[in-house]
């Protein structure tokens, strides 16, 4: 009797959510379609035969937003954990490597992203030094890495923080050296704990990859924008737009998932209206 309730409870929550959604989306949609703008609006974003002609090429482009976005994730996970440690670092010795790594945190999160990519990709090779990079897409790479850095250092600090004293205390008793404790059993667990806000970050990460287009290197969005200024027609900029979804809708998906779980770890009970 019980699980035959269940279930009725369930297929009613089903049925209520499934009707909303349509109710909602189909008054959405006939707004939409009514407006005295639609045919307009259609025409300029919605043209089917410019998004056959332009999409090969801000596909193309994409591909290039996709191996930046993995390089520089790469580097702002490596970079992100050491600056996180030396700011959890309690030594003495380090306190000029601390204060260092507040400031690198303090620029990196207080400048806007776009004021970096430009600052690092025009200011870079204006200072004419040997060995440094000039190519356009390496040094917007540098510029995400630096912002984003700083953020994810934040996430993996809050992490460690959050990690119970005791969890040294063991280690340390067990005969681990600090540093040995750390790698072994705090960045793990601290690690394991932030992966939802890691993956928040990288999803503003992959969305943010485009701004390296102001430097000129021809990624989805910079080969979308000149093919919509050819002919004042932007479907090509809906096409990059649908791609990177295609990216962050099922990385939002995972970081549901994974919030999910956590909740279902500690035990949080959730209480259907």
């Amino acid at each position: 009797m019980r699980a035959a309730a269940k279930r009725q409870r369930a297929q009613r929550r089903t049925t209520i959510s499934a009707l909303s959604t349509l109710v909602v989306l189909g008054g959405l949609a006939a707004i939409l379609v009514t407006s005295p703008g639609w045919h307009e609006v259609r025409t300029t974003y919605f043209a089917w035969d410019d998004l056959k002609d332009s999409f090969p090429d801000v596909l193309k482009g994409f591909w290039l937003d996709v191996k930046l976005f993995v390089i520089v994730e790469a580097c702002v996970l490596v970079l992100g954990l050491v600056v996180a440690l030396v700011r959890t670092t309690r030594a003495p010795a380090f306190f000029p490597l601390r204060l260092l790594a507040a400031v690198f945190c303090d620029v990196a999160r207080g400048v806007p992203v776009v004021l970096l990519v430009y600052l690092v990709g025009f200011g870079v090779p204006a200072l004419d030094l040997k060995g440094l990079p000039t190519d356009a897409l390496v040094l917007g790479g540098m510029a995400l890495t630096f912002s984003y850095s700083g953020y994810v250092a934040e996430v993996y600090r809050s992490g460690i923080d959050a990690v119970h004293p005791s969890q040294m205390a063991g280690a340390l008793a067990l005969g681990l050296t600090r540093g040995q404790a750390l790698r072994h059993v705090i960045v793990p667990q601290a690690v394991r704990r932030v992966v939802p806000p890691l993956l928040n970050d990288f999803i503003a990460l992959q969305k943010d990859v485009a701004l390296v287009s102001f430097l000129g290197p021809m990624e989805a969005f910079r080969v979308a924008q000149i093919d919509a200024a050819s002919n004042f027609v932007y479907t090509p900029l809906v096409a990059a737009a649908v791609l990177y979804l295609f990216v962050t809708i099922p990385m939002a998906r995972v970081v549901d998932h994974l919030q999910a779980k956590s909740r279902r770890v500690r035990g949080v009970v959730e209480v259907a209206a």
